[in-house]
């Protein structure tokens, strides 16, 4: 694997670590800032936010950008994001970091998936994309943990400095180790559309919002499920997350493999995978060392299915994948967004710690349902599947040296 994509992974790994850090620093800022716990809970929202809005507006404004240089342009804006959340007056300055710092995230990932797997041969193209991303599941073992204890030791504001100094490492790394890769010779806004022309592409998207709505909705509630169901401690809490970050780097590297094999296999069977896991969950939270090994197992299965669906968005749409892979990162948050909302909601109504696991896994089935139907039409008519703004895709473009 060419060694830029090391540069791509710590980048992944910081943006990781400053996406999900905020769930160990919510006492902390509350106390700092003086808002209570629920509002605090909202500066993940508003990362989030930010997500959802800077993936498509930024990969839509940068499409005639050589992207080596879009990549450096983000994590600039990533670290600005970070260094100002850190120096916050308020909790609306606060907030407003927040949004900067999401705003790369999405564009971030769908660029750097789409030079990833420009870099190598079309059958290692999965495996490539995986090893960027292996810095974001790194990143739930080692930054998060290792952010949270910094912040409860000497300040929150530390570790979202700390998140910045990555940030500039990212862009010296990417500045040296990632080749000069001038825009695609055919780009613009308008192009980066046609692909949403293709009705796989919708399904594709449709298929990660459900279909990963269903970890959201078990994982945004996970710590007092561990707590007051499972029975473990406050301090055990964070290594058992991190056995979620284990299993996630396990499921990415194993999805990839199997991806540049069967890539729609691959998505039917993590998503099925996906959806015996959540509906155990109920049954195997009782026991501190059955719910460790399904926190473990979710890790897996999760990522064992982004892993294609990631490729299948980007195969989808590839005469003009910036975007749409840009767009599919969004769709993420979407499902990160809705999957809470919807635990949230069953858990306000009185079910229980266990019964959003149940929920997920309808959302799992539900988009397993929306893959196989994207298969049956594609098998249906292969050729309509191909098609983009009215005429048949062009030939396949050339990967990027």
């Amino acid at each position: 694997m060419p060694l830029a994509l090391l540069a791509l992974a710590i980048s992944a790994f910081g943006i990781g670590t400053t996406e999900f850090v905020m769930m160990g620093l919510l006492p902390n800022v509350a106390d700092d800032l003086h808002t209570s716990i629920p509002t605090t809970g909202y500066l993940v929202s508003a990362y989030a936010l930010g997500v959802v809005i800077g993936a498509p507006l930024l990969a839509a404004v940068t499409t005639r950008m050589p992207r080596k240089t879009v990549l450096i342009s983000l994590m600039g804006l990533f670290t600005i994001g970070n260094t100002f959340s850190a120096l916050a007056p308020s909790y609306g300055w606060l907030f407003a970091g927040r949004v900067i710092a999401g705003l790369p995230h999405g564009a971030f990932f769908g660029v750097g998936a789409v030079v990833a797997a420009g870099m190598v041969e079309r059958e290692r193209r999965a495996r490539a994309v995986s090893m960027m991303m292996v810095g974001l599941t790194v990143a739930n073992i080692i930054g998060v943990p290792i952010g949270t204890l910094v912040g409860q030791a000497l300040g929150w504001r530390v570790t979202f400095l700390a998140v910045g100094v990555i940030g500039l490492a990212s862009m010296a790394c990417i500045a040296v180790l990632v080749p000069r890769l001038p825009a695609p010779r055919t780009t613009g806004l308008r192009h980066e559309l046609s692909a949403f022309r293709n009705g796989q592409v919708w399904l594709a998207l449709a298929t990660t919002i459900f279909g990963f709505a269903a970890v959201f909705a078990v994982y945004s509630y996970i710590t007092p499920l561990l707590t007051d169901v499972a029975g473990f401690g406050d301090s055990s809490v964070t290594l058992v997350l991190a056995l979620f970050g284990v299993g996630a780097t396990i499921g990415n590297l194993l999805g990839a493999r199997l991806a540049d094999r069967a890539l729609r296999t691959s998505l039917i069977g993590g998503l099925t995978a996906l959806a015996v896991v959540l509906g155990l969950f109920p049954v195997a939270s009782h026991t501190k060392w059955s719910a460790a090994l399904m926190v473990t197992l979710l890790g897996i299965v999760c990522f064992a299915a982004a892993s294609p669906q990631v490729m299948m968005v980007m195969e989808k749409a590839s005469q003009a994948p910036s975007l749409a892979s840009s767009a599919n990162q969004a769709a993420f948050n979407i499902a990160n967004a809705g999957g809470a909302w919807v635990g949230g909601l069953i858990i306000a109504g009185g079910f229980g710690l266990t019964a959003p696991a149940v929920a997920g896994a309808v959302l799992a089935v539900s988009g397993l349902a929306i893959a196989v139907t994207a298969g049956w039409l594609e098998r249906r008519s292969p050729e309509a599947s191909r098609v983009i703004a009215g005429g048949v895709a062009h030939p396949e473009p050339q990967r990027v040296s």
